[in-house]
């Protein structure tokens, strides 16, 4: 499921509204905005300005004050430029082919991010470049990343080591591929402890039957 087939997309965080290009017709999807980076966002926003029910289940998660995040398949950068707003210190990062959509995008909403989240190149399976963000994370954000078999074992090693041994992989989860799902679950549960977050407790405009929001820690 795409969000929209429009060029444009538009997600408010914080008050304030992201404007966010993307070609659906590139031969890369990480030119596209995927529903659940916005799913994943507004979920964050919800608890973390404190919109849901009292008390709030995820306070003792959401303090983003002084931590740290590396956000993984980054594409448009809706994900990673939202939690930017909502004040976590969060680098973006992909591959060399949507760069260029990435770059056109921090620029693009340059005005309302005030100073703008670092970006940097990542392969997963690049051990230089993983040491080169300079890890471990309070927070790895990751949306919409599990759709290709062979991808999925490297983004499960690369998970482990950037997130801190008390971080959490913040992952906006939706179905692409049956063998790449059943691959990166089996994997996950070798590695974390992982808590599905109930759809009740997602933002209610942004609560899609498709799109999920689990939390990953280190066993």
């Amino acid at each position: 499921m795409r969000f929209t087939d429009s060029p444009t997309v538009e997600l408010e965080v914080a008050g304030r509204v992201l404007s966010i290009q993307q070609d659906n017709n590139s031969l890369h999807v990480g030119t596209t905005v995927w529903p659940c980076s916005l799913v994943l966002v507004k979920f964050l926003e919800r608890w973390a300005s404190h919109l849901g029910p009292s008390p709030a289940p995820y306070a003792d998660l959401l303090g983003f004050a002084g931590k740290r995040a590396v956000e993984l398949g980054s594409g448009c950068g809706p994900a990673g430029m939202g939690l930017h707003l909502l004040g976590l210190d969060v680098v973006l990062t992909d591959i060399a082919p949507v760069m260029p959509a990435l770059r056109r995008n921090l620029k693009r909403n340059r005005a309302i991010l005030s100073r703008a989240p670092r970006h940097a190149l990542l392969y997963w399976n690049n051990s230089d470049q993983i040491a080169a963000l300079r890890p471990p994370f309070d927070y790895v954000i990751a949306a919409d990343v599990v759709y290709i078999e062979e991808s999925v074992a490297p983004l499960v090693s690369a998970m482990a080591a950037l997130v801190a041994p008390r971080g959490v992989v913040l992952l906006g989860y939706q179905v692409r591929s049956p063998e790449a799902h059943a691959l990166f679950w089996e994997l996950c549960e070798r590695t974390f402890f992982v808590e599905k977050v109930p759809k009740l407790d997602l933002h209610p405009d942004y609560a899609y039957e498709e799109a999920d929001v689990y939390l990953l820690r280190k066993k």
